[in-house]
């Protein structure tokens, strides 16, 4: 089966902010704080019918999200239990004859850090994000990768490392995008655990990988 593995990555634990805000974007099954995830995507993206059919039938497991794009799709699943998580992940690799370590390896685009953000400046943010809100003179935080994927455990990761507002994570299309909002200190340190554990991920060689942008 010619299906391209373009992100796989588990999320042990999904941390409140995080699935509070899965749930305002899912049309699915809305997770649940606590619970544990995969966030799977592969190319074509018609294909990830595949990839649902295979976890749903073996394991009990709910989607959360299955976004068909013309170029990619993107499942995301989550179960109370991790074992019924790493089952559908064991599944799906194993159907389609493939390994994780065949995903692309995350490639971080841009990172930005914005301190004392003007007011009109966290405005025009807010209207565009689905999650908390950012304030006038706090720090924004923009993190860009690449497979958008990615972007979901990098705000977990961020969120259970530090005292942060999560605004906006854009988990599928071409590039994912996390925004964060909060005081300077706490936006750093959960700015360097989301690229930390991006640069823990392993796979296949990323186009383009290296260049990263502030």
């Amino acid at each position: 089966m010619a299906i391209e593995l373009r992100c796989f990555t588990y999320l042990d634990i999904l941390q409140p902010q995080t699935a509070a805000f899965l749930a305002t974007v899912s049309r699915g099954y809305m997770p649940l704080t606590g619970q544990a995830g995969l966030l799977v995507e592969v190319a074509p993206g018609m294909d990830v019918n595949v990839v649902t059919d295979i976890a749903l039938k073996q394991t009990s497991c709910t989607p959360g999200m299955q976004i068909v794009e013309r170029q990619f799709g993107c499942l995301q699943l989550q179960h109370t239990d991790q074992g019924q998580i790493r089952a559908a992940g064991d599944a799906i690799l194993s159907a389609l004859d493939i390994t994780a370590q065949e995903r692309l390896k995350p490639r971080i685009v841009s990172s930005q850090t914005i301190t004392g953000i003007h007011g009109y400046h966290a405005q025009i943010t807010n209207r565009m994000r689905h999650g908390n809100v950012i304030e006038d003179g706090q720090t924004l935080y923009i993190l860009e990768c690449h497979p958008a994927g990615y972007a979901l455990i990098a705000a977990n990761e961020a969120e259970k490392a530090a005292d942060i507002e999560i605004l906006e994570i854009v988990s599928f299309g071409a590039f994912g995008r996390l925004y964060l909002g909060g005081s300077e200190e706490e936006v750093a340190q959960a700015a360097k655990a989301a690229i930390a554990v991006l640069e823990s991920l392993d796979g296949r060689a990323n186009p383009g990988a290296g260049a990263v942008f502030y």
